[in-house]
């Protein structure tokens, strides 16, 4: 039982030491965290570009037709 509470102390210090000095080491790089934050959303738009080009080539006149010639069924 003491060694569980050994490591859950030790645990504890650890969780603790992270949050305290892992923001204080990260101080600084708001340049480096911009520099991601664009390429994302370059990389998002390039992808956006992309998926709405397929859709209005080659998607959505394939499904008009499709639902043009289930209206237009004569049966």
């Amino acid at each position: 039982m003491r060694e569980l509470c050994v490591k859950g102390f030790l645990f504890k210090e650890k969780a603790k030491n992270i949050l305290v000095n892992g923001f204080k080491s990260k101080k600084g790089n708001y340049v480096d965290e911009g520099v991601k934050v664009l390429i994302a959303i370059v990389i998002g738009a390039l992808l956006l570009g992309g998926l709405y080009m397929i859709f209005k080539d080659t998607i959505i006149p394939t499904v008009q037709n499709k639902i043009q010639g289930m209206f237009d069924y004569k049966g």
